[in-house]
């Protein structure tokens, strides 16, 4: 099957839009991202997928630690910026919650130990141990559907 023909399956499925970040050397760094779920209550564990020829994958197993934030609908422009879209220097607006580095504004955000990693093809699982979570009490996500961004209605 052609790669063009499973992107775009894959596309069709809407997806809520998040930005992981972690903190190496006192840098903290971030990439936009879709494959995000829950996967235990007990104990609680998450699940990021990163591509193994992404920079965050060496910082993620560098650091030990993550953070995820979920986007709300008006931070489209962070999730571009993170995406690579966005290449001008852009004011980020991180705070600093349990320790990590978070996107502020965020719908939630979930800070992580990694628990576990699964190499799945020519991506890496992080199995995300949850240590805290922070959420704000209004908003809307930033949903993601056949390569743009919508709204919910």
């Amino acid at each position: 099957m052609d790669d063009r023909i499973f992107k775009t399956a894959m596309s069709k499925f809407a997806t809520g839009v998040t930005v992981i970040t972690t903190e190496v050397n006192g840098e903290v760094h971030g990439m936009t991202a879709n494959a995000f779920m829950s996967i235990s209550l007990d104990p609680k564990l998450i699940v990021v997928s990163v591509a193994n020829k992404a920079k965050m994958k060496q910082l993620i197993d560098e650091s030990g630690t993550f953070s995820v934030s979920l986007l709300s609908n008006n931070q489209q422009e962070m999730s571009n910026y993170f995406a690579g879209q966005i290449k001008e220097n852009f004011d980020i607006s991180f705070k600093t919650f349990d320790g990590l580095s978070v996107i502020d504004g965020a719908l939630a955000n979930i800070t992580c130990d990694v628990h576990n990693t699964h190499l799945e093809g020519d991506h890496t699982l992080y199995i995300g141990k949850v240590r805290d979570i922070l959420l704000q009490e209004e908003g809307m996500p930033l949903t993601y559907f056949s390569g743009r961004y919508y709204n919910l209605s």
